[in-house]
């Protein structure tokens, strides 16, 4: 398993070296996903470490972690952004990367199967209810080490988009307004998840990585977002409303109970 775990991270930097080239807007957008795959290795052994994992099924985490999103540079490279209603399901373009490619034809049929069905589900709303055993905890482990080092980034990138947005290089996927959606404030505070396909503004987009607390599995991963302080954060990106302080309190509140009730 650790040899064909060498291999696959020499695949990785092969592929994603071919989706580099002479337009700096690509480039920019590949490094970032590129980066973040990495990272999100290292997270994705940090669960596994917490969790108790073994060495055979921690090597399997590290491979799903590496390749999740593995169709996201075909997507970039192809449509120009990483919005999926725009483009294609980058999951389901991940899966078929790694059929086309063979990539994972050297690992045993039901590990291939497993983190297979991980990539496919990470970006999904929520996890289909049929998923059992090892097949579920490693879709749950990788949202939540995916989760881990995207409040990273978009923390990093929102301040510094606020900072200079005219020489911002990344893809910014909705108009940046002064307004969001009062229905996704709402939901938030009903404790629901909210709908990709609803977002229409970058505040939007912000009330919704803060509401991802709810999609968390697992009381570690709680624990390194509260460290981190990404939520408050992300709410200082917000408009100082009295809704905003509303899913504050509510968010702040879950994330504390959540972890005193797993202590």
């Amino acid at each position: 398993m650790a040899e064909r775990l060498e291999k696959l991270r020499g695949w990785f930097d092969n592929y994603v070296a071919g989706f580099y080239g002479d337009d700096e807007f690509i480039n920019a957008n590949i490094k970032l996903k590129e980066e973040h795959s990495r990272r999100t290795c290292s997270e994705m052994l940090y669960l596994a470490e917490q969790l108790g994992l073994d060495a055979k099924e921690k090597q399997m985490a590290e491979a799903a972690a590496l390749l999740h999103d593995i169709g996201r540079f075909e997507q970039f490279a192809k449509y120009r952004t990483y919005n999926d209603t725009r483009s294609v399901n980058h999951c389901l373009l991940g899966v078929d990367v790694l059929t086309r490619t063979g990539v994972l034809d050297d690992f045993d049929r039901q590990t291939k199967q497993i983190i297979e069905k991980a990539i496919e589900y990470h970006g999904a709303k929520e996890l289909p209810r049929n998923l059992d055993g090892r097949c579920l905890l490693l879709s749950q482990m990788l949202r939540d080490a995916d989760k881990l080092d995207i409040f990273r980034i978009v923390v990093q990138e929102y301040a510094r988009y606020r900072a200079n947005p005219d020489e911002f290089e990344l893809e910014v996927e909705f108009p940046d307004r002064n307004e969001y959606c009062a229905e996704i404030v709402q939901d938030i505070l009903k404790g629901q998840r909210i709908d990709y396909g609803r977002l229409r503004t970058l505040n939007d987009m912000k009330l919704l990585q803060v509401g991802w607390v709810y999609d968390v599995n697992f009381v570690p991963t709680l624990e390194r977002i509260k460290e981190r302080k990404f939520l408050e954060s992300l709410v200082g990106f917000l408009p100082e409303t009295a809704d905003v302080r509303q899913v504050r309190d509510k968010i702040f509140e879950y994330v504390d109970s959540r972890i005193q009730q797993g202590r």
